[in-house]
């Protein structure tokens, strides 16, 4: 039983860490795809800037790599998160696709309404379509894969119990 429950936690654990790097990478690729006419690096400064300011922007490649670590580090912190408190959220849903979306929708207050605005950049203007778009982008990005993922894990779990 001890091996069980020490490979149940091993999964747990490989799984976060893919799932986090899949939304990582799909969350990059959306906001360069969205993006498209900015250079790249550009996009990761500007995450950087929520940490070092305005000097993100003349730091180079130095300031891009600091952009893609607190990507990601945001990135698995919501993957975390999600993919933990799953089953809380499946009790009151009781539909992936359903609670991918209200995720991804959490996902964009939580970083539009508290983590931006205490950050170096400040509270942005609020533009209805630029809000659709983002949260449609971490529906899609985040919601859906830790979603789909945290299900197949939870159909799993109760399959072993019957």
């Amino acid at each position: 039983m001890a091996i069980q429950n020490t490979d149940r936690r091993n999964n747990i654990f490989l799984n976060i860490i893919l799932i986090g790097l899949l939304t990582g990478t799909l969350d990059a690729v959306a906001a360069l795809a969205w993006n498209y006419k900015a250079n790249a690096g550009v996009i990761f400064e500007f995450i950087a800037s929520g940490a070092f300011g305005k000097a993100a922007y003349a730091g180079g490649s130095t300031m891009v790599l600091w952009g893609i670590l607190f990507h990601y580090i945001i990135a698995y912190a919501f993957t975390i998160v999600f993919y933990l408190g799953y089953p809380v959220f499946y009790k009151f849903f009781r539909n992936k696709y359903l609670i991918a979306f209200e995720y991804g929708i959490i996902c964009w207050f939580v970083m539009n309404i508290i983590v931006i605005p205490i950050s170096k950049i400040g509270l942005k203007p609020f533009h209805i379509l630029p809000t659709l778009i983002g949260m449609g982008i971490l529906i899609i990005c985040i919601g859906l894969p830790v979603a789909l993922f945290a299900d197949k894990r939870r159909r799993r779990i109760l399959a072993e119990k019957i």
